[in-house]
């Protein structure tokens, strides 16, 4: 499999490769096949090594965070997969909070509290990388990335390290430019103010209570399946639709919330798929709306084997 994508591990020895990795070893949903090779850089440089050899082998390099919404298929992901839990540091510098990409969001806003620094707490209970929560513009209870950010360092395609600021950022609902440009992030700044550190603590505290009774955070899941549709909430959609608690393989909608599909049972990233394509199709069909996934969905199908919606 390496010869065949003419990617020299062997010249970077100082760098942590995995070949023919399972992915499900590190997705939230526990689904998803196998990485042809899967690297995990700890230092700038090494990450640098990685997208220039790749670069110049025509190798495709594909990124995941912490991949808490994301969904990657059966057949897994050719070429180089970089996960980047080595890059973690956090640092608090005035009114502002950097973090590296690999670093969570949950992490970054438990330094900005311990600050005494307001403006991160709707990000208190989101399970991705700070490089996710910026690369989809993360957003939960009113709060979204992009109301903090300030600046991103991101690694272009040709290995020079840019800097990007909000405007550049081009920030939508769940996007950022960081999707259309091939870049990966490797640290981001928010932009904060001063706050009673309390009442900080306080605030992430109901937010987090609020997610443990209303989501299915005891079950594998991707989060968020849906965008929220124009006029319409999802979840109520999915329960009118008469869906909530459908099962296909090991993949059921949440009873808990119907926006959420769950792993109860050894579900298959094709399993998932299935649902979402039925759910999309029901509401369509019964309503005149269409559901648009939120969930990042990548990676390759089973060979001799096709999702319903790939």
């Amino acid at each position: 499999m390496i010869k065949k994508l003419k990617f020299p591990i062997n010249d970077l020895p100082n760098i942590e490769f995995k070949t023919d990795e399972p992915l499900s070893k590190y997705t939230f949903t526990k689904t998803g096949g196998n990485a042809d090779v899967l690297a995990f850089p700890k230092t700038r440089e090494e990450l640098v090594e990685i997208v220039n050899t790749a670069r110049q082998n025509d190798v495709k390099i594909t990124v995941i965070g912490n991949a808490s919404n994301l969904i990657i298929k059966d057949g897994g992901i050719r070429g180089i997969v970089i996960i980047l839990p080595n890059f973690n540091k956090i640092e608090v510098h005035d009114n502002s909070v950097t973090a590296e990409a690999g670093a969570t969001i949950v992490d970054a806003t438990k330094a900005a509290q311990k600050a005494g620094l307001s403006g991160l707490e709707f990000a208190a209970g989101i399970p991705g990388s700070v490089g996710g929560a910026v690369f989809m513009n993360a957003g939960a209870y009113g709060g979204e990335i992009r109301d903090c950010f300030e600046s991103t360092e991101v690694l272009m395609p040709n290995g020079e390290i840019k800097q990007f600021t909000f405007d550049e950022m081009k920030f939508d609902y769940r996007h950022s430019i960081i999707q259309t440009n091939g870049g990966i992030v490797i640290s981001a700044t928010f932009a904060l103010h001063a706050g009673d550190k309390e009442k900080i603590q306080n605030k992430m505290d109901e937010l987090n209570e609020m997610r443990a009774s209303k989501q299915p955070l005891e079950y594998p899941s991707c989060g968020s399946v849906f965008q929220r549709p124009p006029h319409h909430f999802t979840g109520p959609l999915i329960i009118k639709a008469g869906l909530q608690g459908k099962i296909i393989g090991g993949a059921q909608v949440s009873k808990k919330h119907a926006g959420f599909i769950v792993n109860i049972n050894h579900a298959t990233a094709t399993d998932y798929m299935n649902l979402i394509h039925l759910i999309q199709k029901t509401v369509k069909e019964k309503f005149d709306v269409d559901l648009h996934t939120e969930v990042r969905i990548i990676g390759e199908d089973r060979v001799g084997e096709v999702s319903a919606n790939s």
